[in-house]
C-alpha cells in the first residue's frame, strides 16, 4: 500500500502580510525608509529656500571675471548646468527622485560637474575615521569612569571626575577645539597647529608605511582630541546614574548573597545592564557628530564630509549638499536600527519579534 505525504500550502497572501506586520525587523526596515524620505524631501525643499541658487552666483562670477553682459553671463551659466534650477520645484524633485533611485546624486557645480558619488567616497573616510575613533575612545572611558565614579560614590575621585565630566559637558563643541588650539598649540606649543593642514603631510606617498600611518594619526590627533573631550563628560555621567541604579537592583544583592567577587558583579551583572541605556545613545551620538563635523573640521582645515559641506553650501552646490546630508541621515538611520538588534542581544529580556 502506497502512502502519500501531502506537502504543506504555501503560506497565502494575507497570512504572510500579517506574519510581516507583527515582525519587528519589517517595521522598523519600513519606519527607517519612511524617515529617509522624510529627511530628503525636507533638506531638498529646505535647501532651495536658501537665497539665490548655484546659476545666480555663476552669473555674479562671471559678469565680475569675464565682463560679460547678464545675458553672456546668463546663456553661458545655462550650458553648464543640466539641471534647469528655475523649473518648478515639484519637476525638480521628481527627477532628483528618479535619479535618487537610480543611485545617481548628481554632479557637483562647484567642482567641475564631478559626480557627487566621487567626492563623497573620497572625502567621507576620513570623517568617519576621526569621528568613529573618537567616539569610540570617549565611549569606552566614559564606561569605565562612570561605574568607578558610582562604586566609589561620594569619594574624592567620584568629586573630581564629576566635575571635570560637568564641565567639558557645559562646554560648547565648537570652542574645545579653539580651546586645544589656543593651550597645545600656542602656549605648550606641544604640535604646530599651523603645518596641520589636511589629512597627512604632503610631503608623504600614501602606502602601508609606518610613516605615513604615523603622519595620518598625528594630523587626526586634534579632530579625535575634540570629539573625545566633548562626549566623554556625556558618557561618564550617563553611566554613573545608570550604575548608581543597577546597584540597587535585587540581582545584584544575590549576586553578594553568593558570594561572587567584586569584580564579576561589576562587569557581568552590573556592568552590562548599566550600559544598555547608553547603547542607543551611541547610535544617536553617531549622526549628530558626524553632521557637527562641519565645525571641526572646518577649524582644523581636516579634509573630511563636514569641510565639504561647509564649501558646498557657500557655493550653493545643491547636488553636493543633498549628496551629503543624505548620507548624514542614511548613517544616523542606520545606526539606530544596529542598537536596536545589538540591545536584544545585550538584554535577553529584550525579543525582535510581534
Amino acid at each position: 500500500m502506497t502512502t502519500t505525504t501531502l506537502s504543506p500550502a504555501p503560506t497565502s497572501p494575507p497570512k504572510l502580510w500579517s506574519r510581516l506586520r507583527r515582525s519587528y525587523a519589517f517595521r522598523a526596515t519600513l519606519q527607517a525608509i519612511f524617515t529617509a524620505w522624510l529627511v530628503v524631501t525636507v533638506t531638498f525643499v529646505l535647501i532651495r529656500l536658501m537665497p539665490s541658487n548655484p546659476v545666480d552666483r555663476l552669473v555674479d562670477r562671471l559678469m565680475n571675471e569675464q565682463n560679460l553682459t547678464l545675458e553672456e553671463a546668463q546663456a553661458q551659466a545655462s550650458a553648464m548646468f543640466s539641471v534647469n534650477f528655475k523649473a518648478p520645484i515639484l519637476e525638480q524633485y521628481g527627477a532628483y527622485l528618479l535619479n535618487l533611485i537610480r543611485g545617481d546624486l548628481g554632479v557637483s557645480i562647484s567642482s567641475t560637474n564631478t559626480p557627487v558619488t566621487e567626492i563623497i567616497a573620497r572625502f567621507l573616510p576620513w570623517t568617519l575615521f576621526t569621528v568613529g575613533l573618537g567616539l569610540l575612545i570617549s565611549f569606552v572611558i566614559g564606561l569605565l569612569l562612570g561605574m568607578m565614579m558610582a562604586y566609589w560614590r561620594n569619594s574624592l575621585f567620584d568629586l573630581v571626575i564629576s566635575t571635570f565630566a560637568s564641565f567639558l559637558s557645559s562646554i560648547p563643541n565648537y570652542l574645545i577645539p579653539i580651546l586645544l588650539i589656543y593651550v597645545i598649540g600656542v602656549q605648550l606649543k606641544l604640535i604646530p597647529v599651523s603645518q596641520m593642514r589636511g589629512a597627512y603631510s604632503p610631503t608623504l606617498k600614501p602606502g602601508w608605511t609606518l610613516e605615513f600611518i604615523t603622519s595620518i594619526l598625528t594630523f587626526a590627533l586634534m579632530p579625535v582630541l575634540t570629539y573625545v573631550l566633548s562626549q566623554f563628560g556625556h558618557w561618564a555621567l550617563m553611566m554613573k546614574n545608570s550604575t548608581l541604579s543597577a546597584l540597587g537592583e535585587e540581582y545584584v544583592n544575590a549576586a553578594h548573597a553568593r558570594g561572587l567577587s567584586q569584580g564579576r558583579i561589576l562587569t557581568a551583572y552590573v556592568g552590562r545592564n548599566a550600559s544598555l541605556p547608553l547603547v542607543t545613545q551611541l547610535a544617536i551620538s553617531v549622526g549628530a557628530v558626524v553632521g557637527g563635523s562641519i565645525l571641526i573640521e572646518q577649524i582644523f582645515q581636516y579634509p573630511g564630509i563636514g569641510t565639504r559641506l561647509f564649501e558646498a553650501i557657500l557655493a550653493r552646490d545643491y547636488p553636493l549638499m543633498q549628496g551629503i546630508f543624505l548620507i548624514i541621515t542614511l548613517t544616523t538611520i542606520f545606526a539606530n536600527l544596529l542598537a536596536d538588534f545589538l540591545y536584544s542581544q545585550l538584554d535577553p529580556r529584550v525579543k525582535i519579534g510581534g
